[in-house]
């Protein structure tokens, strides 16, 4: 008993959901009816006639092509700065880095060079800094480079620099 009074729950149920489902299409059909898509039309095409270009004596020609190309530089970088692998303290300018030590076993001489948290060793020949500063000289107090920068005027040029050691401080920086 008590199961077909449910099975007549479900189904009073679903009947009145059949009908409230031919409300909402019956509403959709009005709606279509009503409903027409506006696609505006494309603007007319405006043709236009081909100039001739014709050069006056005293005004600069616009295809001369010193007008559409770049002035090349006049100094270029050494060909091995352009084809070599950088190295990590190329990252940093110069500015950052700090010499904190020295080592040196027989002839060979490294620097201990600070950079941010990390320590690094570098010798002669290592290159440094973000103006491809190459490590010449390495001596009890400082680091010396050979960098190369560019100028104002677009050529590169050779700069001697160098990097101090920094002595350290009582406090334990």
């Amino acid at each position: 008993m008590m199961r077909s009074a449910l099975v007549l729950t479900c189904c009073v149920l679903m009947f009145g959901c059949a009908s409230e489902q031919d409300d909402i299409n019956g509403w959709m059909s009005e709606q279509a009816i009503s409903m027409v898509g506006v696609v505006k039309p494309l603007p007319e095409i405006k043709s236009f006639s081909p100039v001739d270009f014709v050069a006056v004596a005293d005004v600069a020609d616009p295809f001369d092509p010193v007008r559409i190309e770049p002035a090349a530089k006049r100094g270029t970088r050494r060909d091995d700065e352009d084809m070599r692998r950088r190295e990590p303290l190329e990252a940093y300018p110069l500015e950052s880095l700090r010499m904190v030590g020295m080592l040196s076993r027989g002839r060979q001489v490294h620097a201990l060079i600070q950079a941010g948290p990390s320590l690094y060793q570098v010798g002669v020949g290592n290159y440094m800094g973000a103006d491809f500063g190459k490590i010449t000289a390495i001596t009890e107090s400082a680091v010396e480079l050979q960098e190369l920068v560019e100028d104002m005027n677009g050529d590169w040029t050779e700069r001697t620099n160098s990097l101090q050691l920094q002595e350290q401080q009582a406090g334990g920086k």
